[in-house]
């Protein structure tokens, strides 16, 4: 119970650090790439202020479900906290291979949470921005690639909502550590 979140039943922060570590490691062990997204579900805060915190919790376990049937069995989605989730793609052999599925994934996403959900006699929609950072191009740091695919979503969000966002050092490195968000990684 200490590693999952108990609303969603996804591993919560605590697991998706050791869950990163051990991916990075696999990686830099075997050459490949590891994928991080990081997002934050747009329109949660109508949801959860119009129908109350009850139907929010519904529409956050309904997302859990949703975003962990986007992905593979052996990738890990996580729930962060509140509205904000993680996703890590592991065991990508190529650079372009760890790029086209993290495209892949992140419009599957984007896609699945824009149906609407169904929460008891009300109808809700909601979209998701999310950003993407990858190991070891963007980082060998595990915390800088939390921060990075955080800083990616954050572009997201700007550049419209519902969409993605692959960091860029070149565009988006000096924005890094603006945002309150941290994880502890071993």
């Amino acid at each position: 119970l200490a590693y999952y979140d108990a609303l969603t039943e996804l591993p919560n922060r605590m697991l998706f650090a050791d869950r990163l570590h051990q991916a990075v490691q696999r990686a830099n062990r075997n050459r490949h790439y590891v994928a991080v997204l990081f997002m934050d579900l747009d329109g949660f805060k109508a949801v959860n202020d119009d129908l109350g915190h009850a139907m929010g919790d519904r529409l956050l376990e309904e997302a859990g479900r949703r975003l962990k049937e986007c992905i593979r069995s052996d990738d890990t989605a996580a729930r962060m906290g509140g509205d904000e989730f993680t996703v890590i793609l592991n065991a990508l052999s190529t650079k372009e291979m760890a790029e086209t599925a993290a495209a892949q994934v992140a419009r599957k996403i984007i896609e699945r949470l824009n149906s609407p959900f169904l929460l008891e006699n009300h109808t809700a929609h909601i979209g998701a921005s999310i950003g993407i950072a990858f190991y070891p191009d963007d980082s060998h740091l595990e915390d800088e690639l939390i921060k990075m695919a955080d800083t990616a979503m954050y572009h997201a969000k700007q550049a419209g909502k519902n969409r993605y966002h692959v960091f860029d050092v070149a565009k988006d490195a000096a924005d890094i550590g603006t945002h309150a968000f941290t994880v502890d990684v071993k």
